[in-house]
């Protein structure tokens, strides 16, 4: 997995350097996991600013993440939502969540997060056993690429019409595009990318932000 978008290293500098508002808040929680042995699942810092933007572009007060690692996107969209925002984050590491956990809490945006520490399909399937199918604004999805399907069904049920879901590592480090590439993770991806290619429920965009960024818009029902 890549945390920066694959153009070479002097024009993404560039990018960053006439882009890039990082608060210094976000740019300690990067530099931190950038020491972590797991830093490759840390999102790319334009990345979570573009996030960010579609948040508040789509005026979002409701959000649901499922990956939370670190925190430093959960971090980026609870700064985007408003006051009586809520984010509802799916993880299973206590260890990688108390680091996002401390961070939250230094930004003042702890209230607006609930980290919910489970199998994500069981708090899924929990938030949809509640009623809240067609409530959600916006929607991350960064975890266990084989589960991208299930995670990507069920989230599908909690956005409402118009709600936008990403997901992240959809072009996998470039492997997807090599024929030559056939372990089981890799055809995953490919074949979830040709899923939702397909898919008359949604209208698509496939960035190459970072790591592969897919945006799935909820359509309206006809």
């Amino acid at each position: 997995m890549s945390n920066k978008t694959l153009i070479d290293d002097a024009l993404y500098n560039y990018l960053l350097s006439i882009s890039l508002r990082e608060s210094e808040i976000l740019q300690k929680l990067r530099q931190e996991t950038a020491t972590h042995p797991m830093s490759q699942m840390q999102i790319a810092p334009d990345q979570g600013q573009f996030m960010a933007l579609l948040v508040q572009l789509m005026g979002a007060k409701k959000a649901l993440e499922i990956g939370v690692f670190t925190g430093y996107s959960s971090l980026c969209v609870a700064l985007a939502l408003p006051p009586d925002g809520q984010l509802i984050a799916c993880d299973v590491s206590e260890e990688y969540t108390a680091i996002a956990r401390r961070y939250w809490q230094m930004a003042g945006v702890a209230d607006k997060i609930d980290l919910r520490l489970a199998p994500a399909l069981d708090t899924l399937d929990q938030l949809l056993a509640e009623g809240q199918a067609n409530q959600f604004d916006f929607a991350f999805i960064d975890a266990d690429k084989s589960a991208y399907p299930q995670y990507y069904e069920r989230t599908l049920q909690l956005v409402r019409p118009g709600g936008l879901i990403a997901i992240d590592n959809v072009l996998w480090s470039g492997r997807v595009a090599d024929p030559q590439v056939q372990d089981n993770r890799t055809e995953g991806i490919r074949a979830f990318n040709q899923r939702l290619y397909q898919d008359q429920r949604i209208n698509l965009s496939v960035l190459p932000l970072a790591d592969g960024l897919t945006l799935a818009l909820k359509r309206w029902p006809v």
